[in-house]
């Protein structure tokens, strides 16, 4: 229960276990996968073309809140671990907070903290706790992990904030936008219909890691278009061996509020705890 535990508080930040707890998937091997497949983006065409093509104007349509409460479900698939609809509580205060609750059977099994410093995660079950710094993450998982990221998985905004100065190009049937932050290279999909961030590729440079997003079933939420499910995928190289590992995610959402009103961000550790790790 405890390795579960720390695997799905991780995975919802699209990070996991060190490359020691993975099974190599080998050159050729079946890749996992939930529910659906990604499609195929190939961003070096988007380099080759982008200067030869007229930059359109777009205004992203976005989520503007203060706080949002949300009932997910959240399922994973690696090598290693496969488990399907595990009940979370989500609650956000925008830019600062992430707070998270995982529910057995019946009570509650974990409970996390996600702020711009560190992670922290409550295993309930086995009275532990973990203390994770980005710095950290970003080192042991050779990929720059930051707050913004983990709170665009959830609520789908772009990861970097739209400037005015920010060029989109038609492809198909989405407006691309390229936005760099630190060693990451990110590559935004908008919708052509909805205008709404359907799809995000972040690449690491010079490693390659990389995580792919698709956003599906947007609902109205405040009348804003909120994607209620989204699939996430993880490849990154281990540094032992040099070979890529994948987690494949995904997390649905049954209730999605935007409050004006803080719902509370109960979190404490108590003194009987052992904290693990680092």
């Amino acid at each position: 229960m405890s390795n579960k535990i720390t695997v799905w508080f991780l995975a919802i930040g699209c990070i996991w276990l060190t490359s020691c707890h993975k099974k190599h998937l080998s050159k050729g091997t079946a890749k996992p996968s939930i529910d659906s497949g990604f499609v195929s983006i190939d961003s070096s065409k988007t380099d080759s073309i982008a200067d030869n093509r007229e930059a359109v104007p777009v205004k992203v349509q976005e989520i503007a809140f203060d706080y949002l409460t949300a009932k997910s479900k959240f399922s994973l698939r690696s090598s290693t671990q496969d488990f399907e609809n595990t009940n979370v509580n989500i609650r956000i205060k925008k830019d600062s907070l992430i707070w998270l609750s995982v529910t057995g059977v019946g009570f509650e099994v974990g409970r996390g903290l996600i702020t711009p410093d560190s992670i922290v995660f409550l295993d309930k079950f086995h009275k532990e706790y973990f203390v994770i710094t980005y710095e950290q993450l970003s080192k042991q998982y050779n990929f720059e992990l930051n707050f913004k990221l983990l709170q665009s998985i959830i609520i789908g905004n772009l990861p970097i904030q739209q400037t005015a100065e920010a060029k989109f190009y038609r492809e198909n049937e989405f407006f691309t936008l390229r936005q760099n932050s630190g060693k990451i290279v990110l590559d935004n999909y908008i919708g052509e219909k909805n205008l709404k961030l359907q799809r995000l590729k972040a690449v690491e440079i010079p490693t390659n890691n990389t995580i792919m997003l698709e956003y599906e079933d947007f609902k109205d939420v405040n009348s804003m278009l909120f994607p209620f499910s989204s699939l996430i995928k993880l490849d990154v190289q281990s540094k032992k061996d040099n070979q890529f590992y994948q987690t494949i995610m995904r997390i649905k959402h049954s209730k999605v509020e935007l409050v004006s009103q803080s719902p509370g961000f109960p979190f404490s550790i108590p003194s009987s705890y052992t904290r693990k790790g680092k």
